[in-house]
């Protein structure tokens, strides 16, 4: 499906929120599944991906209710296997896009004594997957890759704890190896060089299990063997969808949003700090939640004048998902922003590093990769008129959306459907800020 995006005169106004969060959906389904009894989660965000991780649960001897909400939202009532663990699959487990689901889902069944294969979509087939079958491996697991990717046959039980040096800040890594670690005699460690997502350590604590971390050593651990307990879970606003209607709000002049119920754990809101630094008005307010997530409402002006910035190596685990709309807002601020260290976009649902480039060389802007580091020089206006492909990757497609709206003449962005991945409903919210504004 292709999307045509226009520019837009008037400003972006009003109060909107975000779909549940990605990462804390895929776990909260996961981690009741893996619980014993019945646990009930709100807020669940529905889209492809999420659903790759309910239906591989439910392959796995889960049992999940789930009915939309009047938010579009999923509520689910799940029933998991406890103590008797995963049961044997009579077919191969495809994870679609979902690279959450194949590599959270080794770990947790490295710990038993089954046998599946997990594939995914042609994406999904090209990721790499030894950075979390090699750690398995060293506890025990037999994991047969192809070639280094899906399909991976994983043959589980008999695990050994680890201390694992992770050569990257990894949350899918550190957390495959910590679920595995639930099934292992003792204790399993996993170190990180940088702060990576912390939902698992965060949340395994909620159903029963504790966790330990030294932020100072960049280390975090748990005890084994043990079994999860059923909670009752609500999943708050993701902050990478936030972080499209933010930045379009910094780009498009007199935009004020307000985006209420986000998730502003630190591991995911360096976006916003970067956007700071580039002159954009944000305020953060935080709230009461009953969750296991800081949760709060972000404020976006449009700010005069947007300015270059150096995106530092440590800071690219916690907004790797944000790159690319953070390299548009580049585009339109003086000076050459620099992210460095950002190879891992080499390994995403595309070759983002080399599609991101490929975009904005499109739309007139100046970008390229200088080794590792992706260099973007502002601030003309993009030059419309051009079709940019998706490459069926979510991110690119919301951001050459938002490229559309500040361009001097429309912009064509193929496989526009790939949004459905994690923010099914981006068109609608975007759509009626824009008319809460005067546009149509």
């Amino acid at each position: 499906m292709d999307h045509v995006s226009t520019p837009l005169a008037t400003p972006l106004l009003g109060v909107t929120t975000v779909p549940g969060d990605k990462s804390i959906s895929h776990r909260a389904v996961l981690f009741a599944a893996m619980a014993g009894g019945t646990s009930v989660l709100t807020g669940v965000l529905d889209s492809e991906d999420v659903r790759s991780t309910i239906e591989a649960v439910r392959a796995l001897g889960a049992t999940v209710e789930a009915v939309e909400a009047t938010d579009g939202s999923l509520a689910a009532s799940v029933t998991g296997w406890g103590g008797f663990g995963p049961s044997e699959p009579t077919a191969p487990i495809d994870c679609g896009n979902s690279g959450t689901t194949a590599r959270l889902l080794l770990g947790v069944l490295s710990g038993w004594p089954v046998e599946v294969t997990l594939t995914g979509d042609d994406s999904l087939l090209r990721r790499p997957m030894r950075r979390v079958t090699g750690p398995l491996s060293r506890m025990g697991a037999v994991c047969v890759t192809t070639e280094g990717h899906l399909p991976v046959t994983v043959t589980g039980g008999g695990l050994v704890p680890v201390i694992y040096e992770s050569p990257v800040a990894s949350a899918q890594v550190k957390s495959a190896v910590l679920l595995a670690g639930l099934q292992a005699n003792g204790r399993t460690v996993v170190r990180e060089p940088a702060r990576s997502r912390d939902h698992t350590e965060r949340m395994l604590p909620a159903f029963g299990v504790e966790v330990g971390v030294a932020a100072e050593t960049g280390s975090c651990w748990l005890d084994g063997p043990a079994i999860l307990s059923a909670v009752d879970l609500m999943v708050p606003g993701d902050p990478s969808s936030a972080a499209f209607l933010a930045v379009a709000a910094a780009l498009v002049p007199g935009s004020d949003v307000r985006i209420e119920g986000v998730a502003l754990n630190p591991t995911r809101t360096a976006f916003v700090s970067v956007m700071e630094r580039m002159g954009a008005l944000i305020d953060v307010v935080p709230e009461e939640g009953p969750g296991t997530e800081p949760v709060g409402t972000l404020r976006v002006r449009h700010g005069a004048t947007l300015r270059a910035t150096t995106i530092a190596a440590e800071e690219v685990p916690s907004l790797v998902d944000e790159i690319p709309v953070l390299a548009l807002l580049a585009s339109q601020a003086e000076g050459e922003t620099r992210f460095e260290e950002v190879g891992e976009l080499r390994v995403k649902e595309s070759d983002r590093l080399a599609a991101i480039i490929d975009g904005l060389v499109k739309l007139g802007v100046h970008a390229a990769a200088h080794g590792d580091t992706l260099a973007v020089a502002g601030a003309a206006p993009p030059t419309g008129g051009v079709t940019l492909d998706s490459l069926g990757d979510h991110r690119l497609a919301m951001t050459w959306a938002l490229a559309g709206l500040i361009a001097d003449t429309p912009v064509t962005v193929e496989r526009f459907e790939a949004v459905d991945v994690s923010y099914p409903r981006f068109l609608d919210d975007l759509g009626a800020l824009a008319s809460a504004g005067g546009g149509s």
